[in-house]
């Protein structure tokens, strides 16, 4: 028996190179093995939590997500997309699980609490927004999802999903299944940092680089990329581990001996930041090239995306309400025959 895979993204905007380090590139590799039942969420609902008073944000991206997964060469026909507003089992199940869990643990989840920093909430923070692990739960076992990739920042979610689902399971009996999260056995993919040598790389912080991006647009962010602030001099030494170019070549770079050259040399001196720039442009545009070319042919067919999107997302209400009713059944709320 496959065994079945859920993940998506939150469209909040076009997807960008971490999301292809930290789970697409998982995704297809999954996809062409032939062993998984794979869903694929576009978490809208997730994504008004802080976008409720700018719905356009949600509503203009959420075919934008698809065509990006689309455009890396997930393939339809073998996996399922879908919408999470299209399938209101979820919200159902959602609401059973609010009540398994504490307002102190949902504020002591670290994830949560850096995001709510980032966005400065404060005191104004949607309750919506807090209950994103809770919601998180219902999206992973309404598929019986055994595997879920996610990058690193996205573990402390991963663990709470479990927590509800070792509570539900101690308080009703064995009815969900526990998920496990895959990460990228990459280091530098775990957590991709921004083109500006900040932590992450973020929409919101405009330090991107796109895969629907053209080739002009990410040779000029690759080479006013951040480096090493003390490698002044073609000649200095130059640390590798904390800058964002040789990091970037770590995740996309698949020639490792002329990736394991460049580093070596940096570090003894004598090598520029524009060559290892260049060549890192290189490296990024080799996956990009085929990238916009399939995306190109889906910005042209639409109507094809909201075909795909319409029917992956009456699959996945199919299989989201069988597990609502063994959920609702366990609960005790199946009071009409």
């Amino acid at each position: 028996m496959k065994e079945k895979v859920l993940t998506g993204e939150t469209p909040t905007g076009k997807l960008h190179l971490a999301h292809f380090v930290g789970s697409l590139r998982k995704r297809l590799e999954m996809q062409e093995s032939g062993n998984y039942e794979i869903y694929i969420l576009s978490a809208d609902m997730q994504g008004l939590t802080d976008n409720a008073k700018d719905p356009s944000k949600i509503s203009e991206n959420v075919f934008e997500v698809i065509k990006d997964n689309l455009s890396i060469g997930i393939d339809p026909s073998k996996v399922t997309f879908f919408v999470q507003s299209g399938v209101p089992e979820l919200t159902e199940l959602t609401t059973y699980y609010m009540n398994l869990v504490t307002l102190s643990r949902l504020k002591r989840n670290p994830t949560i609490k850096e995001e709510i920093k980032q966005r400065g909430f404060e005191e104004s923070l949607p309750v919506g927004f807090l209950t994103y692990p809770i919601s998180q739960a219902a999206d992973i076992t309404a598929f019986d999802a055994t595997l879920v990739p996610v990058g690193e920042d996205q573990i402390p979610i991963l663990e709470q999903v479990c927590e509800i689902v070792d509570t539900f399971n101690k308080i009703y009996g064995e009815t969900l299944i526990r998920p496990k999260y895959i990460v990228p056995e990459n280091n530098s993919a775990r957590r991709l940092p921004g083109t500006d040598g900040k932590a992450k790389m973020s929409k919101s912080a405009n330090n991107c680089i796109y895969l629907s991006d053209d080739k002009e647009t990410v040779k000029k962010k690759i080479m006013s990329m951040y480096t090493d602030p003390f490698h002044i001099r073609v000649e200095d030494p130059g640390d590798t581990k904390n800058n964002p170019v040789f990091i970037y070549l770590d995740a996309f770079c698949t020639d490792r001996k002329k990736y394991e050259e460049l580093k070596i040399h940096y570090e003894k001196g004598g090598l520029g930041d524009k060559i290892v720039k260049e060549y890192l442009f290189e490296v990024i545009e080799e996956i990009l090239t085929p990238i916009r070319e399939r995306r190109a042919y889906y910005d042209e067919h639409p109507e094809i995306v909201e075909k795909i999107v319409k029917e992956g997302t009456e699959k996945a209400r199919k299989k989201a309400n069988e597990v609502l009713k063994r959920v609702r059944k366990q609960i005790g709320v199946e009071y009409f025959k």
